[in-house]
């Protein structure tokens, strides 16, 4: 009697764990791309002899966008184990969820929060900005120094270098951030970029006062650093992109169309099941049927994945008719809350359903993320920071740095580290990059622009 007590929560606790690592796979089956799930697949059969992996060439399942299936739920089965990837918040992150992630912890739900996080979709996989800041304020309408200081914001946090909009200014993102940078390492980079990068060390000297013992400390600094500070969120390049969805437009009726080929099939070894099941053996047995529970439960995974993607991708496409009926293809405001809502699903789930998964148009293939942006309202007042940049204070800074840079030299101009030693001579104590930021607002070239050679 003691026994059975004993034996009865230890059975239970081994199916809890076991029933955990299934949900972890299951997770990791939904993010995965289509190389990344036959290897996953592959890896499985190794240890289960009924499981055989193929590749078809060639099937296809259609819902169309006008049939009332594409609008209700797929998961409507009674056994709520199917219904698991809805359920589980995310824990794999990629770099958008990395940095979305800070910008929620550190900082206040602002005005300025939702730049910063407005500017963050716009992240590619590498860790650079792919929106300049003109056509951010076009579309979003808010003031340049705003979009300024959440871009300020944005190349603050992890991983250094984050934000930039080019290799030259994440370099000096994370030589800025780096306290063990040679002292001119920084200046090189922002004033003789080009020539640094072409090894015209002696034009360097030529005019600025650095031997080049020192060049060559700073280069062995910058060999250090990272020219794809995103990199590191992604598992591997993927050299041919394979479309997960594909879009069929016929009378401008929609039909989201999900790509078998290339997709995994697994099949179960019918023959092999039944001979085992004749040995007499309670090990084998025991063995043999759980192998049996494995097969069904990634079979299941395997179709919930594709009727995620499937609706996920479906619900894209209502949302962003124009993109696919205009000539100039629109993206119009959407969230990935707003899908989740509509789905009734986790959004982070939405988030993997997205996130390396791509749709193939006449036009093009295009990763499902690219379909999300925030739809901004913008009131005077609501920046804590736009308040300041009107200021008497930041006007002053700015009227000062305008002077500063009409009074210099053409043909030596300021650098922005310059015009900081200047304003700091002068009593005010401001960084190089809001000197940039105010002198970007203003209008004003970087000094390796507005360097003049004079007859």
């Amino acid at each position: 009697m003691k026994f059975e007590q004993n034996f009865t929560p230890q059975q239970n606790q081994v199916q809890k764990m076991a029933m955990t690592q299934q949900l972890q796979q299951s997770i990791q089956m939904l993010q995965y791309n289509q190389e990344d799930l036959v290897s996953f697949l592959n890896q499985k059969a190794l240890g289960n002899p009924l499981i055989e992996v193929t590749v078809p060439s060639e099937q296809s399942t259609v819902k169309s966008l006008s049939s009332p299936v594409a609008k209700t739920r797929i998961y409507n089965r009674d056994d709520e184990e199917t219904n698991y990837m809805n359920q589980i918040p995310d824990t794999y992150l990629s770099l958008f969820e990395y940095v979305s992630e800070q910008i929620h912890l550190t900082m206040r739900d602002t005005y300025l929060r939702e730049l910063v996080l407005w500017l963050s979709e716009y992240l590619d996989t590498n860790g650079y900005l792919t929106v300049s800041l003109e056509d951010a304020a076009r579309i979003t309408h808010a003031e340049p120094i705003q979009l300024l200081d959440a871009l300020t914001l944005l190349q603050q946090l992890e991983p250094a270098g984050v934000g930039a909009r080019n290799l030259q200014e994440c370099l000096m993102l994370q030589t800025e951030r780096d306290e063990t940078a040679p002292n001119m390492a920084y200046l090189i980079l922002e004033e003789e970029f080009d020539l640094f990068a072409n090894r015209k060390w002696k034009e360097i000297t030529r005019k600025i006062d650095i031997s080049l013992n020192e060049l060559q400390l700073i280069s062995d600094f910058v060999q250090n650093l990272t020219p794809y500070p995103g990199a590191l969120f992604n598992g591997e390049i993927e050299q041919f992109l394979k479309p997960d969805l594909f879009i069929e437009i016929q009378s401008e009726k929609l039909n989201v169309i999900s790509v078998k080929s290339g997709l995994p099939v697994i099949s179960f070894q019918k023959d092999y099941y039944e001979d085992m099941l004749q040995v007499k053996d309670k090990d084998v047995t025991t063995f043999i049927k759980e192998k049996r529970a494995e097969y069904e439960w990634l079979k299941r995974s395997l179709i919930q994945r594709g009727d995620t993607i499937l609706r996920v991708g479906t619900a894209i496409v209502e949302k962003q008719r124009d993109f696919f009926i205009l000539p100039e293809h629109p993206v119009q405001p959407l969230t990935l809350k707003e899908i989740a809502t509509e789905l009734d699903i986790h959004e982070s789930t939405v988030s993997r359903s997205v996130n390396g998964k791509y749709l193939e148009t006449s036009f093009g293939i295009f990763e499902l993320k690219h379909f999300f942006t925030n739809a901004l309202s913008f009131k005077k007042g609501e920046s804590s920071l736009a308040e300041a940049s009107t200021s008497v204070s930041s006007e002053q800074v700015k009227q000062q740095l305008a002077q500063l840079i009409e009074a210099e030299d053409k043909q030596k101009p300021l650098s922005d580290q310059k015009i900081v030693d200047i304003l700091t001579t002068d009593g005010l104590e401001i960084s190089r990059r809001t000197v940039a930021k105010y002198r970007e607002a203003l209008s004003i070239p970087a000094s390796s622009k507005r360097k003049r050679f004079e007859a």
